[in-house]
């Protein structure tokens, strides 16, 4: 019996030995993959131990507000440098021709600058929030602007959509999302029929290349209500936009062909939701889309689009059982600019259910400039305990907005311009951190039971710029940059 118990310890053991010979093997050809197939198909640190069973927390890299409109030819006679505009589009900030104090290569060294930074970074995933491409997203801006830089990081980026794919803006005629949809979800192409000529005894087959389905984007920005229309952006141009029809489902979320406002079977006016969530870690990421004012019912929490939004979102919480969450879009609910729009308050709707089910932070757009607030309630009131956690890191690349801590009032045709409680002084009480100085990227680590962010600028704005953008907190650093790092724990957090 002695014998026996010898030889099965011994047949243990030798088991024990070949199963860590394996185990070291396996983490030898995992680790020897990784640097074959380097980020970001493979996160170089996950790899850094690859004996632990731990593995290191998730890097969400946080931005918006990026890619300049492209178009516009430079023409030098002698000493004079001229802009010319492309047919059929009115003038606008384009790469090319921004406003004063930029200058003609500001806005495409910004937007490459972020981009540098989000690569060096080299995050999970890349969560945008929102005006992806000015002025109105066609496809084609998509292709000539925003993919020769953020291109690179496609696949792992999880997109929300902002104004400037929906609206009209800048005197450029919105395109309803289209552009955005067709650039994340790809597009419906037409394949010609080949064709066949013959020659005596021989015959040739000839095929064309496959195109996209195209349609006349009608303008997107009804002219009244008043307020609807005043929400929608400038006047656009008259002449309709064609653009491909994005495929229905994708990275972007869902589009409905049709259905819009001023649908006709002749020419159809698709919906794009572009709301949808994931995990990533021990985290819940929402991707949700404010850009309500064109769509079917408008911003009303009983209209038919965002209704059926926030019924989406309320069973997605409900569902939830990440021990941390995380809701991000486009037009903030609380604004560093004291730019509060429509959509920023229909967006307390957002707020009002991530808070009941206990959710950690939001993140948005739309103000071009780096805010943090303290945790709030849907109204604005200071909560450490439950409160949510506002960033706003619309800091991509495009012209950068002054930061508002005056107290500030709404005049008789305003509304909610301090913050949707109408406390005067909103910001001056409730921002933490905050700079309009500096483009750059927030990377937030995704921990367990919490969270720790560090935004860092990758470019200052222009000199001319400064001045006037209002004051930066904290100071910026002694090389010139601007940093805010911290961290948090999640309120389903054990500690």
């Amino acid at each position: 019996m002695k014998t026996m118990q010898g030889r099965f310890r011994a047949a243990l053991l030798m088991t024990a030995a070949v199963s860590v010979l394996a185990f070291a093997a396996g983490a030898k050809a995992q680790d020897q993959n990784s640097k074959e197939n380097p980020w970001p198909y493979n996160n170089p640190s996950s790899h850094d131990n690859p004996w632990s069973l731990e593995k290191p927390s998730p890097v969400l890299a946080v931005v918006g507000d990026i890619a300049c409109q492209p178009g516009g030819e430079v023409e030098t006679t002698g000493s004079t440098v001229t802009v010319l505009e492309p047919a059929g589009e009115a003038k606008s900030e384009f790469c090319f021709d921004p406003k004063s104090p930029y200058t003609a290569s500001s806005l495409w060294q910004s937007q490459e600058a972020t981009a540098n930074q989000i690569e060096a970074m080299k995050p999970d995933l890349v969560a945008i929030v929102g005006d992806l491409q000015y002025q109105v997203g066609q496809y084609s801006d998509f292709e000539q602007s925003y993919d020769l830089t953020y291109g690179a990081f496609k696949f792992i980026t999880r997109p929300a959509p902002g104004n400037h794919e929906f609206y009209d803006e800048h005197s450029e005629t919105g395109v309803a999302g289209y552009g955005y949809f067709s650039y994340f979800n790809g597009f419906q192409i037409v394949i010609p029929t080949p064709t066949t000529t013959t020659s005596g005894a021989t015959s040739t087959t000839t095929g064309a290349p496959a195109i996209p389905i195209m349609t006349l984007v009608k303008d997107p920005c009804p002219s009244t209500p008043a307020a609807v229309a005043a929400a929608c952006g400038n006047p656009g141009l008259t002449t309709p936009n064609p653009q491909p029809i994005p495929r229905a489902d994708g990275q972007a979320g869902h589009f409905e062909e049709s259905g819009g406002p001023g649908s006709t079977p002749a020419n159809p006016v698709g919906v794009g939701d572009g709301w949808y969530s994931y995990n990533l870690g021990s985290w819940h990421l929402i991707s949700l889309n404010i850009e309500c004012s064109t769509q079917p019912g408008g911003c009303s929490d009983t209209g038919a689009w965002f209704g059926a939004e926030l019924s989406w979102l309320e069973k997605d919480l409900e569902e939830n059982r990440s021990a941390c969450t995380a809701a991000y879009w486009h037009q903030p609910t609380f604004s560093a600019t004291n730019g509060i729009t429509p959509e920023g308050i229909a967006a307390q709707a957002f707020w009002q259910k991530l808070y009941d089910h206990r959710a950690d932070l939001v993140l948005n757009g739309h103000d071009h400039l780096y805010a943090r607030y303290q945790p709030l309630t849907p109204d604005g009131t200071p909560d450490k305990e439950r409160g949510i956690r506002e960033f706003i890191v619309g800091t991509g690349g495009e012209t950068l907005d002054p930061i508002v801590q005056a107290t500030v009032t709404s005049g008789s045709s305003e509304t909610n311009l301090e913050d949707p409680s109408g406390n005067t002084s909103f910001n001056a009480t409730n921002l933490q951190a905050y700079s309009g100085d500096y483009w750059g990227v927030m990377a937030l680590t995704l921990d367990p039971n919490g969270y720790h962010w560090d935004f860092e600028s990758a470019l200052a704005g222009p000199a001319g710029l400064v001045a006037g953008n209002g004051p930066t907190f904290p100071a910026p650093n002694t090389n010139g940059g601007y940093s805010d790092t911290g961290f948090g724990s999640c309120h389903n957090s054990p500690f």
